[in-house]
C-alpha cells in the first residue's frame, strides 16, 4: 500500500485557524460504515448516539507550554521547543535556527529561565533548563502553547495567547506532558460530559503524551516501511478494570481520538489484555488492521498522507473514509486541530 493512496485535495481556506465559537458547536460528520451512510450533525448531538451500553475512553494528557523564545548573548533570537524530559532538568528539544547553536550555548528565555545546550542528537538537541523557582510555573508564565504549523499566528497578543492556552486543551486535561493536544477531545464541555453521565454512559481515562511525531510526514512510498515515533502511555488500575468489565459486559467502546486508540490497541498487543501499565507505543495502524479493543471513534479530520488518516481508514474502510472526506470538503467542514470532527459509529 502506497502513501500516495492516502492523498486528497484540501482547499487552504478549510484549514481551521480558530476553533468554533463554543466547543460543542463544532460540526460533526457521522459515519455508519455498516450501511455506508453519512449524517451531518453538530458535536452537541453526540449525546443522542451514546447510551448506557457505551464506554467512552478519553486521553487526559495536558499540553505543556513547550514553545520558548529566547536570545543568545549575541542577541540572536532562538526558539526552543521542548519535546520530552530526559531526566531532572534535561529535556529533548528542537532548536531553530539550529545552525546558530552548539554544545555549551546558553539561550536566555527570561530572568528566571535559560536553556543550556548540552548534546546534539540526529535532528534534536538535549538542553539543560536552568531556572530559579518551580519550572512548570515558569513555563506557564513565559512559554507558549505549541500550536501546529498550519495554524498561523502572525501576531501573538497576550489575549490570543491566553485564548490558545484555554482552547488548545481538553476540559478534562490532567497531567502535563504533551506537545500537541489530543484534538478530538477539544469538542467536549463539562456540560456534555454531565449529560452523557446522566444517560448512563460509562467513562474511563488513559494517558498518552502526544509527541511531535504525530505531525511528521510518512517519507517512504510504501507505508509498511514507515517506523512510528515512540510515545509514552499509562493505564491506571481503575481504567483497566473499567475497560475490562465493560468489554466483558458487551458494551461498545468508543475511543476519543487516535491517541486513545493507539494506547488501547498497543496495551492489548503487548499484554494480550488491558492491564495497568506504563509503556511506549510505536504501533502503526493501517488497513487491514483488525481492532482488538476499540469499536467506534470520535476523531478530527486528518492531514493528507498522515498515519492518522491511515488509522481511521483501517477502522471505517479506506474508500468510505475518502467518500466522507470528499463530502466534508464539499460541505466546507473545517479541518485539522481547531476544526470539526467525525464520529465513526460501528
Amino acid at each position: 500500500m502506497l502513501v500516495s493512496d492516502f492523498d486528497y485535495e484540501l482547499p487552504q481556506e478549510l484549514i481551521a485557524q480558530m476553533p468554533a465559537d463554543k466547543r460543542e458547536n463544532s460540526r460533526m460528520l457521522v459515519l455508519h460504515p455498516k450501511t455506508q451512510t453519512i449524517e451531518h450533525k453538530h458535536f452537541y448531538d453526540i449525546v443522542d448516539y451514546l447510551d448506557e451500553n457505551t464506554l467512552l475512553v478519553m486521553n487526559n494528557t495536558k499540553v505543556l507550554p513547550a514553545r520558548l523564545y529566547g536570545t543568545k548573548d549575541t542577541g540572536a533570537k532562538i526558539e526552543v521547543f521542548l519535546l520530552e524530559i530526559v531526566k531532572d532538568n534535561f529535556w529533548k528539544c528542537l532548536i531553530k535556527p539550529s545552525k546558530r547553536v552548539k554544545c555549551g550555548t546558553v539561550i536566555k528565555i527570561s530572568d528566571e529561565l535559560s536553556a543550556k545546550v548540552v548534546e546534539r542528537l540526529e535532528d534534536e538537541w538535549v538542553a539543560e533548563l536552568l531556572h530559579t523557582g518551580d519550572l512548570f510555573e515558569i513555563l506557564h508564565r513565559v512559554g507558549n502553547i505549541p500550536l501546529p504549523p498550519y495554524i498561523e499566528r502572525k501576531t501573538q497578543t497576550d489575549e490570543l495567547k491566553k485564548f490558545d492556552m484555554e482552547r488548545y486543551q481538553t476540559v478534562y486535561a490532567k497531567d502535563e506532558g504533551s506537545v500537541a493536544a489530543p484534538t478530538a477531545g477539544l469538542h467536549f464541555t463539562k456540560e456534555i460530559l454531565e449529560k452523557l453521565k446522566s444517560k448512563g454512559v460509562e467513562m474511563a481515562y488513559v494517558t498518552l503524551n502526544v509527541g511531535l511525531g504525530t505531525f511528521r510526514p510518512v517519507k517512504c512510498e510504501n507505508i509498511i516501511d514507515h517506523k512510528m515515533h515512540s510515545e509514552i502511555f499509562e493505564i491506571t488500575k481503575e481504567a483497566a478494570d473499567t475497560i475490562n468489565r465493560a468489554k466483558h459486559e458487551g458494551k461498545k467502546l468508543v475511543a476519543v481520538g487516535t491517541t486513545t486508540v493507539r494506547t488501547l490497541e498497543t496495551a492489548y498487543a503487548q499484554f494480550g489484555e488491558i492491564k495497568p501499565c506504563k509503556s511506549h507505543s510505536e504501533l502503526f495502524i493501517y488497513p487491514p488492521y483488525e481492532f482488538k479493543v476499540v469499536n467506534s471513534l470520535i476523531t478530527n479530520f486528518h492531514l493528507p498522507k498522515s498515519t492518522l488518516l491511515m488509522l481511521v481508514s483501517a477502522l471505517a474502510g479506506k474508500d468510505f473514509i475518502f467518500k466522507a472526506y470528499k463530502e466534508a470538503v464539499e460541505n466546507k467542514y473545517r479541518f485539522f486541530s481547531y476544526g470539526d470532527c467525525m464520529y465513526i459509529d460501528i
